[in-house]
């Protein structure tokens, strides 16, 4: 009777991030490694408003709701991007841009 091996879960965002790496879809697994951790790097306050969506070469886009929040994040934009040099260094951008949406939920 041959046993068969259980494995661990494992979570699907850093999977799917290396089958889209594995394909060349690079900047679509840079985002999503980024946004596995944007709440950790910007804080709970600003990620509840806000989530990154796209990149191109080094400039994230980021999503946000309202108007008054673009505002507010584009004056917050060095210290943003200080705190996701900190969290992800290797993947970190050197540029934001914030994009107003309907929703960011």
């Amino acid at each position: 009777m041959s046993r068969v091996r259980k494995s661990q879960p494992e979570l699907l965002g850093p999977l799917v991030a290396r089958v889209l790496e594995d394909i060349g879809a690079g900047d679509s697994a840079r985002v999503m490694r980024i946004a596995e951790r944007w709440e950790e790097a910007v804080g709970a306050e600003i990620a509840a408003h806000c989530r990154p969506t796209a990149l191109c070469g080094s400039v994230l886009e980021v999503s946000v709701e309202s108007s008054v929040w673009c505002q507010q994040l584009q004056l917050r934009g060095p210290e943003i991007l200080e705190a996701l040099r900190a969290t992800l260094p290797a993947e970190a951008p050197s540029e934001l841009w914030f994009r107003l949406t309907l929703s960011c939920a």
